[in-house]
């Protein structure tokens, strides 16, 4: 979608299924050895956002590397789409995906800047304690990490709807539980880029938790 500035923003009402703060890299060499241990439970029933910096305790918060992608947020509609393409007997655990905000209700990969000087969407996120706003950036695109934590075939699944990279604007608190989701500016698309050589149609993955 293109931006106009005369636009209402999109109220939705969603609810927030996960949250996650990692301090640690979990998803770091071979994916066949396994995951590393989190030293503490990263689900959490609320997390801080702190504007520019990502979420308090997370790894990525304060990185100056990872500034426009401190957030990475993600519709639980994605791992039903895994579920149901794999013909799995139960939906993949959000947790096990890594994104720091899982909600449902919304198609959070229509907020990402998509092509080459293309721009992503400022949303807001209130789940009771005021709005938090974030602008997406670019869209968080799965590794094959996935085929190992959540089930075979799930990299692959996965493509175009792994979330969005996200730059939080504002201090706030999120809470598990039911939201209000607000588009206040919609992405704007850019030129379309085009395939060439070794990285046809390829995007780089999502920094691994």
């Amino acid at each position: 979608m293109r931006g106009d500035d005369s636009a209402a923003p999109v109220v939705v009402t969603v609810a927030i299924e996960t949250l996650l703060v990692s301090p640690v890299h979990a998803y770091e060499g071979r994916p066949d050895d396994g995951p590393a241990p989190d030293p503490e439970p990263v689900s959490r029933p609320s997390v801080q956002v702190r504007a520019g910096l990502g979420l308090v305790g997370d790894r990525y918060c304060g990185r100056a590397a990872h500034r426009l992608a401190a957030v990475t947020v993600m519709s639980a509609e994605s791992l039903d789409a895994v579920r149901d393409d794999l013909d799995l007997d139960a939906t993949p655990g959000a947790v096990d995906a890594r994104r720091n905000v899982v909600l449902r209700g919304f198609g959070v990969d229509t907020l990402a800047a998509v092509g080459r000087g293309g721009t992503g969407a400022v949303f807001a996120l209130d789940s009771g304690d005021g709005p938090v706003r974030f602008r997406a950036h670019r869209p968080a695109a799965p590794c094959r990490w996935m085929d190992v934590v959540l089930a075979p075939g799930a990299f692959r699944a996965l493509r175009g709807r792994g979330g969005v990279r996200c730059e939080p604007l504002d201090d706030g608190v999120l809470r598990l539980g039911p939201a209000v989701l607000t588009v206040l500016e919609p992405a704007v698309a850019g030129e379309r880029l085009r395939p060439s050589g070794g990285s046809r149609g390829s995007r780089s993955p999502a920094p691994a938790r």
